[in-house]
């Protein structure tokens, strides 16, 4: 370019993360953490028709935060590569880690070659079976990957949900417990008290037959919500 508009590369990368961050900034949070059972997700979402978090293939979920069209289609590419995998080579051959990869490439080739990045996180979730460990993986906006383990967040308020979550989470924890810390969380991160018709919930549950994947609506949240 001429010199007059001249940008340093240092320079473009630190406007671009900071325009990312600002996206990601205004979406609503999300927390996952490991209990007894399974892996727990739960989401700040008022919209009853625009689901965050989602199933990917039998033992894995997925959940975006930031722009949802932008993490939308990431989702549906990730049902692809799946299907594809899982036809071409077998079930058991799609995990998250190679999800989790794909993705990594994906967002950091638009982060880096392209003039405007995803204003996205997300996270891909595979829970073990029999005594498998859990598989938790963030990928960042700039397609970084962090393996986390026992509990992440994504959103506007992650870091200040992880602050509150290191210090109480516990290994072993039943579901109610869990969804408890969890919503805990969420509210101590908004300042607010979070109503349930405000979260999406869902498990991945380690003892369900076939595909692990499950919803629990604001009605069956029970006592845990209040």
């Amino acid at each position: 370019m001429p010199l007059p508009y001249y940008v340093s590369p240092e320079q473009m990368m630190q406007d671009k993360a900071e325009y990312a961050r600002k996206g990601i900034a205004k979406g609503k949070s999300i927390v996952a953490l490991e209990y007894a059972g399974g892996i727990l997700v739960v989401a700040e979402n008022p919209s009853a028709s625009l689901n965050k978090v989602s199933e990917l293939y039998d033992r894995i979920a997925f959940a975006g935060a930031g722009k949802y069209g932008e993490f939308e289609r990431l989702r549906k590419e990730g049902i692809r590569y799946a299907d594809m995998k899982g036809y071409a080579y077998g079930r058991e051959d799609v995990t998250a880690k190679s999800l989790a990869n794909a993705y990594s490439q994906v967002i950091g080739n638009i982060f880096s070659m392209e003039i405007k990045p995803l204003e996205v996180e997300i996270l891909v979730l595979e829970v073990g079976e029999e005594q498998a460990a859990n598989e938790l993986y963030r990928i960042a906006f700039d397609g970084s990957i962090a393996d986390e383990k026992g509990y992440t967040s994504i959103g506007g308020q992650a870091e200040e949900l992880k602050l509150f979550l290191k210090d109480i989470f516990q290994e072993g924890l039943s579901l109610e417990a869990a969804l408890q810390q969890a919503t805990r969380a969420l509210e101590a991160a908004a300042s607010q008290k979070v109503k349930a018709t405000h979260l999406e919930v869902a498990v991945l549950e380690r003892a369900r037959p076939g595909r692990k994947f499950r919803r629990i609506p604001p009605a069956e949240l029970g006592s845990a919500v209040e």
